[in-house]
């Protein structure tokens, strides 16, 4: 049975963890209010202009072609990976890497290429020799600038525009749904799906609003200015939805933790009272032996 000092040692270590949980607690919840609305914000100008877009791109006529927009082969992926750079945030980077690896292993016969945001991402594909590009410190600092996201949508497109061996690129990320649920989606970012694809491999029973646009530009001039800002608009969004999924699995994790804590410390109060008064009673019973030898 451990003596009293090394309980007395345990209780203040505990103690001391629990004062870093509630406080990595606090900070996470003071930077997830202004990630959250920095996401509710982006999430209805993504959404806009990806059907717009893809409305646009369906009306054109079968002789037009665009590299960004042109169904290519099925034999070799890009994969945009977003993580985190920084754990203690529970299952949130766990979630995403088996995503990644369930994806690869339910493409078993195409060439996938990881590009890593983040660096436990990078840490796990990187062993496996995957990995053709990184990107860290993103999401660490807590506020994502749209340059940032310029700079992966911009290394995407060149990938897959000069290297003409990709054929289609996916981004893996995490959704921010609330502060104890985040979702893992998979979305394809190049080719530009068109809307015809995209309501035939979307579930919904609701009908479609077919709206007819008036431009004046010929589609070549327009899709080479919007598609990229297309690829950089759902970058951008991912890295603010993962930077909020971030922020509320490590308040969550903290949260348990710190309860986990608290019923530690009172697990270990109790099992140091009880020996306290076991070495009460055995110095009343020596006493009161040599008493009565005496």
């Amino acid at each position: 049975m451990p003596n009293l000092l090394d309980i007395r040692r345990r209780i203040k270590s505990v103690k001391n963890t629990q004062q870093i949980t509630k406080a990595m607690k606090m900070v996470s919840a003071a930077k997830l209010k202004r990630a959250q609305d920095r996401v509710t914000t982006a999430r209805p100008f993504a959404n806009k202009m990806m059907e717009v877009l893809a409305g646009v791109a369906d009306r054109t006529d079968e002789d037009f072609h665009h590299p960004l927009l042109d169904a290519r082969g099925d034999e070799r992926y890009l994969l945009v990976l977003v993580t985190a750079d920084k754990g203690l945030c529970g299952a949130f980077n766990t979630n995403l890497i088996k995503a990644a690896q369930a994806f690869i292993n339910a493409n078993p016969e195409k060439q996938i290429e990881v590009l890593a945001v983040g660096r436990k991402g990078r840490d796990y594909f990187r062993r496996r020799g995957s990995v053709i590009g990184e990107y860290i410190g993103l999401t660490g600092k807590g506020r994502v600038e749209f340059s940032e996201a310029l700079e992966v949508a911009h290394d995407v497109i060149v990938r897959f525009t000069e290297d003409q061996g990709i054929d289609k690129a996916f981004i893996i990320y995490n959704e921010f749904k609330s502060v104890i649920q985040q979702r893992v989606v998979t979305e394809q970012l190049l080719p530009v799906a068109r809307q015809g694809a995209t309501e035939e491999a979307s579930s919904s029973a609701q009908p479609v609003t077919l709206v007819d646009y008036i431009y004046e530009q010929p589609p070549q001039e327009i899709f080479s200015r919007l598609l990229p800002r297309l690829v950089e608009t759902q970058i951008f969004r991912a890295l603010l939805e993962s930077v909020a999924s971030e922020h509320g699995a490590r308040m969550t994790a903290m949260d348990s933790a710190s309860k986990n804590a608290r019923e530690l410390i009172d697990s270990l109060t109790l099992n140091m009272n009880r020996v306290r008064q076991a070495a009460i009673t055995n110095e009343i019973i020596e006493v009161v032996s040599g008493a009565a030898a005496l």
